[in-house]
Order: structure tokens, then sequence, then C-alpha cells
């Protein structure tokens, strides 16, 4: 299966701009289970879309976008975490446009550690969450889905929007000035450029879906109350497109539901519109 559905001759690997990283994963999720099948779900819904992008007015699937093998594994997420920083780093030597699909949060900890290898200067991560992840280590792990943020901190400067659930005790480890709450954002006509002004040159983006309102997303393991909505998160990424180089970006946390596509198609489409936004220029 591959993302939109495409003719074969826009999927060809060597005539790819983009390629996507299915990563099924979901070995240390704690309540709702099954964002091993998030992948095969927003692919499945990736092909009901229209491939013309009307707010940029562009066709990005012309560029070629190649999907990937699914990058099975099952056992511990520091092993998970090093499968992927291997395969993206091959991407981007190849001077690919990588985009991972999870899974749990954990699939993004090995693509921080590839793009900041290989973007050595003047690099940050843009996280969009309902959770702040900084928690050390959880279960045992410091890989665990709710220790990403605290990774991705070891290897850049990040910047984090939409939180409104954490432990006490994450805040040890957080910068405040450099997390946007969502009770803060909503009295704030300027908080999207605010947050654009923080981030470097080059900028990674990881969307965990329980960003947004469970309303428009309850397809996740911890949908919790009052989440960005799609407009926003949308005029908050174009900000970031013109003012930055996104170089890559991931898309976590969908748990289906058979009888709700709706997520699945969210998902799908939030995809096609960040690459659409990043190679339109």
């Amino acid at each position: 299966m591959n993302y939109g559905g495409l003719e074969e001759k826009y999927t060809l690997y060597d005539h790819s701009a983009i390629v996507i990283i299915p990563v099924p994963y979901d070995g240390t999720s704690t309540w709702i289970k099954g964002a091993d099948k998030g992948p095969e779900a927003i692919l499945e819904a990736s092909a009901n879309m229209e491939l013309y992008d009307v707010e940029s007015d562009s066709e990005v699937y012309l560029k070629g976008i190649h999907t990937a093998l699914p990058l099975i594994h099952m056992g511990d997420p520091e092993i998970l975490a090093e499968k992927v920083e291997s395969k993206i780093t091959e991407l981007l030597t190849k001077k690919k446009f990588p985009v991972t699909l999870g899974g749990e949060h954990s699939v993004s900890i090995g693509a921080f550690r590839a793009f900041a290898k290989y973007f050595t200067h003047n690099f940050s991560i843009l996280q969009l969450d309902a959770h702040s992840d900084l928690r050390n280590t959880y279960e045992g792990s410091n890989c665990n889905h709710a220790c990403v943020m605290a990774r991705g901190k070891e290897v850049a400067s990040i910047t984090q929007v939409g939180i409104r659930s954490m432990c006490v005790e994450e805040k040890e480890n957080m910068n405040p000035d450099r997390v946007f709450f969502r009770h803060q954002l909503r009295n704030n006509a300027n908080w999207k450029m605010v947050v654009s002004d923080q981030l470097a040159k080059k900028v990674y983006i990881t969307i965990d879906l329980d960003v947004f309102d469970p309303s428009i997303m309850p397809s996740t393991g911890t949908p919790e109350p009052d989440g960005l909505f799609y407009n926003e998160v949308i005029e908050l990424l174009q900000i970031v497109n013109r003012e930055h180089t996104i170089v890559g970006f991931d898309i976590v946390e969908l748990c289906p539901n058979e009888v709700n596509k709706a997520p699945d198609f969210l998902a799908a489409k939030l995809i096609y519109q960040l690459l659409s936004l990043k190679f339109s220029v």
C-alpha cells in the first residue's frame, strides 16, 4: 500500500523526493493500544484524498512520494530508536525528504538523532502535542513514549506547543520559555509568530495527533480535552514553513477506530498539506 494511492511512476524510489516510512510500533503505550495500526490506517485513508491541494495551488505528488516497507520491530524501544535512526540517516544521505508514520511517539527518538547529526548547526525540533513527554525514564526505559522530548532535548533545542498534560516532575526538565501551554494560547493572537521566532533555521516537526481536540481527533491513545483545531495547526505550519526550512517531520499516535475513519483521513490530509507547503515554493 502506498501513500496517496499513487500511480507507480510517482512512487519509484529513484524518482521520489519524498519517502514515507511506516513504523507500526506500540511497545510502550500505557492506556489505549492500537498505535501500531496507525500507519496502515493513514495509508488506506490517503488513497481517498484529492491530489490537488487548494491552499497551495499545487500537486506535490508530482515530486514523487515513495512509501518504504514498514520498519517492523516488536521489542525494546532503545533498539527501535537505533533502527529508525539508521533508516533516516540513509534517506538523508540520499537527499530524500523523510516522513515517519507512527506508531507511538517513541518512534520519533531515532529520527531526532538522525536529523541532529545530519544538520549539525542551526537545527531545532518543534513538538505539537498534548503531553510534554519530558520524563527522563518511564517504566524502566529512557526511550519510552513518555521520554521522547527528554531525548530530543539532548540533541537539539526544542519548542513545545499545545501542552496540557504532564506530571509535576517534568517541570524540572522543562524550559518554560520554550513551552506554549494550551491555556496560554487562548487570548494570545500572536502566539504562532512567537513560536516561529524561537526556532532555528532548520526545523524538524514532530506531531502527536493528540495535540488536536478530541472532537476532531478522538483516535489517540490518550485523548486530552481542549486541544488545538485543524486551522490553528495549519496556520502555524504555514508560518514555520515561510520563515524556516522544514527538513522532515513525523505523525504519531493514531489509534484507528474501525467505525470512525475521519481521524485517519485527517492524519493523511495533514501529511499532504504539510508536504504541499514544503514543496510548493
